[in-house]
């Protein structure tokens, strides 16, 4: 089974910048679409954005469009997530997931996850 391994969180003020990283144990990692989701205390995981596998099309919430970057490097076998311009409102748990799915999937049960990364961002 795939390991999914999170990094790069943790806390910042309002406007500042996080890159997040995902790396796989996975031998096969460019042949997935690669998503991240977050999630808030007592909400429920949601999407941020997906990237395919080539890392040619990318898909992103509305609510992270013009903010959130995400990209891949397949020689590496690691997804990132830069983050410009956080609010307080993106605090959360950040889940790297690994697609179940061929296509730019937004559900998080087309995913299997790892274990999150804290980002809290103070105003």
């Amino acid at each position: 089974q795939v390991q999914l391994v999170e990094s790069g969180g943790g806390l910042v003020q309002a406007e500042d910048s996080l890159r997040l990283s995902c790396v796989s144990s996975g031998r096969t990692f460019s042949s997935y679409v690669m998503g991240w989701f977050r999630q808030a205390p007592g909400k429920e995981r949601e999407f941020v954005a997906a990237i395919s596998s080539s890392g040619g099309t990318t898909r992103y919430a509305d609510s992270v469009k013009g903010r959130f970057t995400i990209s891949r490097d397949n020689a590496k076998n690691t997804v990132y997530l830069q983050m410009n311009t956080l609010k307080p409102e993106d605090t959360a748990v950040y889940y790297c997931g690994e697609a179940v799915t061929p296509w730019l999937a937004t559900t998080p049960e087309s995913y299997s996850w790892g274990q999150g990364t804290q980002v809290t961002v103070s105003s």
